[in-house]
């Protein structure tokens, strides 16, 4: 067998069963040594220019092409004995660098993603020289496109002096909404609703069975961590994230949390060369925001749980049950909370041991990767805390309550915290001079290391991190799972109002539309006119509205920010107040934060909502061959004096809501 080839792969056992040999001289006794005559299968292998051994009839990657087989190298092993011999045998920067978590760097147009590539060179130079062994990706391509990319960057990683593989991880790419820093484009997967969308639904096994599919899309094209569910409790109506939640019911949010991990993680038992690494984010308060303000941003890095902190958490609660593998805490700085007794400190959770170590390690018992939100260690400058020009990218940090410390004291005190990854870090050297200034302990990294390695190690990426470009086609985006997507755009959408039984739509019914896609209107069997006159109903797409409130912030200018009340002038609502005037209206409205419908209520003979949906998919529910189910996860206020009055940490709170949580109506099948 040749050593080295383009691509080698040995296929897993063909039911043949080897003898194993006693491993005690590198086994310890805690994982014990492979008994005499146990039947070891061969597991499946992948390698591009790593040596392979043979020892005993089996098969194994020299990732450090010392010509034996090394503990780390030996895929009978537990995770745990491999990744403690290699703590063993990396330097201290291979560690620290083990630490950061950068976003892979890309080259093509920002606004054509498709046609964006990795930038190879810059990878290299920071996987071989700088040690890094994690990305974020943000590339949306076809998927055998992005599968050869990811093997592009495994094939520079395999020249590594350890060998060690890339973790790749990548924000929501399975939804509609689209969002700089917080989701990705859909190219290729299966479109599912938002995550808003799926608690309208209300059911976990559809949560179980969307993040199944999408685990099995991720690991398809050579992604292995997900930066997400947002276990954050949707409680200030203001927040720009709102839409990333499961809504305000806590125990809603605790079973659709604990679904969505399970899918993505292969099971509730842990990680399996399955999973993919979940990171349930973001411990804790975040969507308790005051004001409604983000907590990217300097000026909204306070969140007040007014006495709720416990409601906060219990979505969380859901992931941890499901072994979720890893936690990633809030930006903000909590206000006016104790926890054992004692005031929290007025830092954010990423350096705030109160949250970290003693709530979520210790209250709650969690011993996976704690992986920092993004730029928690950099500086806010000027420009970032006072909005005095249009931002660039290095007016990011949220350094908040820590910006007087030093960079290597902020990566100290988060160490100290319980932080082990740094996300949106770069740099690792500042890691050493905390070491070196006794700040931090090797002690405490190789722990940070330990909990990174073994999760690779588990997810088998130092055996086989390669993928199946030809395959990914036939995994990412099937018929089956578009279907399904679809289904659940269905089951999503939320009917608020049906006057005089205006839906379903007959065939043949004349429509105006504003928004949706006329071909859409015709494949579900509706005639699409271009005027009020001509028509018998229209439809009119709205959204939410939002303002441009903080325009020189980077991530306030990307935000929706401010009021939820539509008023004239909002192109939206001039376009559905036009044609509510002449005709009966149906106004379809995207929710990513809970709007205000009075005065759309008032004019509707139909009022839809909805949390990402094709025009397709609306056509058939309009129609009746499609089943609407959802019901609100969250309550919509009647007013924004209502919604300046309600506390931001507690849920359901309005005084007066339009539409309580849990509203929705069913519509009779027109067949039926």
């Amino acid at each position: 067998m040749a050593l080295q080839q383009t691509k080698l792969q040995v296929m897993i056992g063909f039911g043949l069963a080897l003898t194993a040999f006693a491993v005690s001289c590198v086994a310890s006794t805690t994982d014990q040594a492979v008994p005499l005559a146990t039947p070891i299968n061969q597991i499946e292998i992948s390698t591009r220019t790593t040596p392979l051994l043979e020892q005993d009839g089996l098969t194994f990657r020299d990732l450090n092409r010392n010509g034996a087989l090394d503990p780390y190298e030996d895929w009978r092993l537990s995770p745990d004995a491999r990744a403690d011999n290699l703590i063993s045998l990396m330097k201290l920067e291979e560690k620290a660098a083990a630490m950061i978590h950068p976003i892979a760097p890309l080259k093509g147009p920002s606004d054509a993603p498709a046609s964006q590539a990795y930038r190879l060179d810059a990878a290299e130079e920071r996987i071989l020289k700088k040690h890094i062994t994690f990305f974020l990706t943000r590339l949306s391509s076809p998927p055998a496109k992005l599968a050869a990319s990811s093997n592009a960057m495994q094939e520079i990683a395999e020249r590594g002096r350890l060998g060690i593989p890339l973790t790749i991880s990548t924000d929501p790419r399975n939804h509609f909404q689209e969002t700089l820093g917080a989701s990705v484009v859909a190219a290729g997967v299966s479109q599912w609703p938002d995550t808003l969308g799926l608690a309208a639904i209300g059911d976990p096994e559809t949560v179980r069975e969307f993040a199944d599919i999408a685990r099995r899309e991720y690991r398809a094209v050579g992604i292995h961590m997900a930066l997400h569910p947002m276990a954050d409790l949707g409680t200030e109506p203001r927040w720009p994230r709102f839409y990333g939640t499961f809504g305000e019911d806590a125990d809603l949010a605790h079973d659709l949390t604990e679904a969505y991990v399970e899918g993505f993680q292969n099971g509730r038992d842990g990680l399996n060369t399955g999973s993919v690494i979940t990171i349930a984010k973001h411990w804790v308060g975040y969507g308790a925001a005051v004001d409604g303000w983000d907590g990217h941003n300097y000026y909204g890095q306070m969140a007040r749980a007014d006495g709720a902190l416990d409601l906060h958490i219990r979505p969380f609660e859901g992931a941890l049950a499901a072994n979720v593998a890893g936690v990633m805490p809030s930006y903000v700085i909590l206000e006016d909370e104790i926890i054992d007794g004692d005031p929290v400190e007025p830092v954010a959770a990423g350096f705030n041991k109160q949250i970290l170590t003693d709530l979520l390690r210790g209250t709650h018992g969690f011993d996976g990767l704690v992986l920092s939100d993004w730029s928690i260690t950099k500086d806010c400058s000027e420009n970032c805390r006072l909005g005095l020009r249009p931002p660039t990218r290095a007016d990011i940090g949220m350094p908040w309550g820590v910006e007087d410390l030093t960079v290597p004291q902020r990566f100290a005190k988060s160490i100290n915290a319980g932080v082990d990854q740094f996300g949106g870090e770069n740099h690792w050297e500042p890691i050493i001079e905390a070491l070196s200034a006794e700040e931090v302990s090797e002690t405490q990294i190789d722990e940070a290391v330990q909990r990174i390695m073994v999760q690779k190690f588990a997810l088998g990426l130092f055996d086989n991190p390669f993928v199946d470009p030809a395959a990914a086609n036939g995994i990412v985006g099937t018929r089956e799972a578009v279907q399904k997507a679809k289904t659940a755009q269905h089951r999503s959408l939320v009917i608020l109002e049906n006057r005089e039984m205006t839906l379903p739509l007959s065939p043949g019914t004349k429509v105006y539309l504003s928004g949706p896609d006329k071909a859409d209107a015709e494949a579900a069997g509706l005639i699409p006119v271009d005027t009020l006159a001509n028509a018998d109903i229209a439809i009119v797409a709205m959204r939410t509205p939002y303002e441009l409130l903080h325009p020189n912030h980077f991530f306030g200018r990307r935000h929706h920010e401010g009021r939820l009340d539509f008023r004239p002038g909002d192109l939206d609502f001039d376009a559905f107040t036009a044609a509510a005037a002449k005709v009966p209206t149906i106004a379809v409205v995207y929710l990513d934060r809970p709007a205000i419908l009075t005065d759309v209520k008032a004019r509707a003979a139909g009022l839809i909502a909805h949390f990402g949906i094709s025009d397709a998919a609306l056509m058939d529910v309009v129609t009746g061959r499609a089943m609407a189910e959802g019901r609100m996860p969250f309550e919509l206020p009647s007013s924004m004096a209502d919604v300046e009055a309600q506390s931001p940490g507690l849920p359901s709170d309005t005084a007066n809501p339009l539409y309580p949580i849990g509203a929705g109506l069913r519509i009779s099948n027109s067949s039926e």
